[in-house]
């Protein structure tokens, strides 16, 4: 979750959404994101809404964090009154470390999210967590509390790229924590990888995926480092330290992981993330893909529900004040225009292996298409039957191919 949060509207002190909000509620899906804030140290490349002990400095723990949460769970509870979800169909707590809170606590959250609302039958229930936050006893408790993926902050498998990184785990850690999670009975385990990162070699690379490949894990998820402003990464390269990322170095290792996992049995569904099959695709990240409803639990967590998006506070003891006060931790709300709306829509639904229905562009898009199939960045066969659906190359180049159709 990034730091900067947008400029909005002011969020009412009860939390309350506009009638229209309210109206079919979940009807298209609905989840449950719970951002946990703390860390053990800050990763270099990191400008995530995410807190050390020291730079807590006492304002916050983690001893009473999770009842923090299940205030806001009871405020959500109001806000949403008679217009409840039917169901929740995902579950993701993220951070920051989830991890390092005890599964205990953990648990208690998955428990109070299925009290309020019920989880559906076959919810996907996921847990951040970075190698070393782990064990095989922490995992077999979260499995038996009803957590069903977890997702593992790899990045590399090679050391000098993990002190670039300023990552704690060892080079092997992150592997052996997935056969820990297989091992604890989770049916669906995620590794994350970057690249790009200044001093990684193709083979440096090559074997990371590579041990993604042996580890067993049905889902892997592949970014472009990105270096943000503020960071320790950042302040890094404008000393001239580091070299600044490259494009085209960015570009060879996106094809490098696409040979790579097409050929040992994952497929892409979205731009940065491969699965082995349908079963295998992270839910909880398609229903945001798919303009879905879902609540954010947390400080800086953001919440969507009925076209009303709104974000909380950003740091811990602020947003512990506001709930023991008795108010809303919303930070500030905007009301989504039809047109931004549509955009959103073509910006994630062009991402996905399932694509855009043609007919939901306007001529000046319907022209973009015609450009983009025309220069080989959609598929053919998927166009004549109505979808605009990235081709390798167009996935390299999908942002701009997401300005083309858009008015």
């Amino acid at each position: 979750m990034p730091g900067v949060l947008p400029e909005g509207e002011t969020v009412p002190a009860d939390g309350s959404l506009p009638a229209t909000a309210l109206h079919a509620v979940g009807s298209r899906g609905f989840g449950v994101y719970v951002h946990v804030p703390f860390c053990a140290s800050r990763c270099g490349y990191c400008d995530f809404n995410t807190y050390t002990a020291a730079e807590l400095g006492g304002g916050a723990d983690r001893e009473s964090y999770a009842d923090t949460v299940l205030a806001e769970l009871a405020l959500a509870a109001r806000v949403l009154g008679d217009a409840p979800p039917p169901r929740v169909d995902t579950v993701f707590v993220g951070g920051g470390t989830p991890t390092l809170l005890p599964a205990d606590d953990l648990a208690r959250i998955l428990d109070g999210i299925d009290r309020t609302w019920g989880l559906a039958a076959d919810a996907e229930v996921t847990t951040e967590a970075n190698p070393e936050s782990v064990t095989p006893g922490s995992l077999r408790a979260l499995r038996a509390a009803g957590y069903t993926r977890v997702s593992l902050g790899m990045q590399s498998a090679a050391p000098g790229v993990l002190a670039v990184l300023d990552r704690r785990h060892s080079a092997g850690r992150a592997v052996a924590a997935a056969g820990e999670a297989r091992d604890a009975g989770f049916d669906h385990v995620n590794l994350d990888l970057i690249y790009g990162t200044p001093g990684e070699s193709a083979a440096d690379f090559a074997a990371s995926l590579a041990q993604v490949v042996a580890a067993g894990v049905d889902h892997v998820s592949a970014y472009a480092l990105i270096v943000e402003d503020g960071t320790r990464l950042a302040a890094r390269m404008r000393r001239g330290e580091l070299p600044y990322p490259s494009d085209d170095v960015a570009a060879d290792r996106y094809l490098a992981a696409e040979a790579t996992l097409d050929a040992a049995g994952f497929s892409w569904y979205e731009v940065s993330n491969w699965s082995r099959g349908e079963a295998a695709r992270c839910r909880h990240n398609l229903l945001y893909w798919t303009g879905a409803d879902w609540w954010g639990l947390g400080p800086g967590a953001h919440s969507h529900v009925g076209g009303v998006r709104w974000w909380n506070v950003k740091h811990p003891t602020a947003y512990a004040k506001r709930l023991a006060a008795g108010e809303s931790p919303g930070l500030a709300r905007e009301i989504l225009t039809a047109g931004e709306a549509h955009t959103e829509d073509v910006m994630l639904r062009l991402r996905l292996a399932s694509g855009l229905p043609l007919a939901a562009l306007d001529p000046a898009g319907a022209a973009g298409a015609r450009r983009a199939l025309a220069d080989g960045l959609l598929e053919p066969a998927r166009y004549a039957a109505g979808r605009a659906v990235l081709t390798l190359r167009g996935r390299l180049l999908a942002d701009a191919v997401v300005r083309d159709l858009l008015p």
